[in-house]
């Protein structure tokens, strides 16, 4: 939304009163109407965040910390979770659009979803959260697939190792296609797109905060009653 005429109005009257400040404080830094850089929506009673992106990244730092792998294997996540985790577990990200981050830590390559170059049950950590439901709509420059989000799940089960863990996010609710930024999953569609995995946990980022905020061993039905929840699971592939 535009800021409006009052905001404006209080902008530059607040920029004459701090000049006026300045003047009669030790001037330590010049103050010019030309580096005005106007910030005008941030006054709010709260910190504003998004919900999905604070709390899932919020439950899967949490989940490493409780398995403490040797080292973790993260698809396409969000980078700064990625950047953050790699100060205690060290990480390796892969994306279909390499990210050039350099950190201890921390290693980046390319990799494609839908055809993973890692071979059959080789990585013993995974992540791959907010990601699968944009594959194949063509968002990031993919090839459109309407099954390329059937095809990166079966690629992260494939390359999963026995006694492995996968955390998984995408958005649950009521099944649709929002074209082209994602889809929603209902619960049952995530858990029969990896038969050959175990549900260790799902959490739930509900639509409303009336209904708690990240809310651990979620009900699937309160899950598929979402419009756009955020669904945390955590699967674990059995030895053998």
């Amino acid at each position: 939304m535009a800021p409006s005429w009052r905001q404006w109005l209080q902008f530059g009257d607040e920029f004459r009163r701090f000049a006026q400040l300045a003047f009669s404080a030790q001037r330590r830094f010049p103050l010019r109407w030309g580096d005005r850089y106007p910030c005008l929506d941030d006054r709010s009673s709260e910190t504003h965040f998004d919900r999905h992106y604070v709390y899932h990244t919020a439950w899967a730092a949490r989940k490493l910390a409780e398995l403490r792998p040797a080292y973790h294997v993260d698809i396409s996540s969000q980078l700064q979770w990625t950047t953050v985790a790699s100060a205690f577990v060290p990480i390796r990200f892969y994306d279909y659009r390499p990210a050039k981050v350099v950190l201890d830590g921390l290693s980046t390559d390319r990799a494609d979803l839908t055809n993973l170059h890692f071979e059959s049950g080789s990585i013993a950590s995974l992540s791959c959260m907010h990601v699968v439901e944009h594959v194949g709509l063509g968002r990031y420059g993919d090839p459109l697939d309407y099954d390329g989000d059937l095809k990166a799940m079966r690629e992260l089960s494939r390359v999963l190792a026995p006694g492995g863990h996968l955390l998984f996010v995408v958005p649950t609710g009521a099944p649709r296609i929002q074209f082209n930024a994602h889809r929603i999953y209902s619960t049952r569609q995530v858990l029969e797109a990896f038969p050959s995995l175990q549900l260790r946990e799902l959490a739930l980022i509900p639509d409303s905060a009336a209904d708690g905020e990240l809310i651990r061993d979620a009900d699937p039905a309160l899950a598929d009653r979402q419009a756009y929840g955020c669904g945390c699971y955590h699967f674990y592939k059995p030895p053998g």
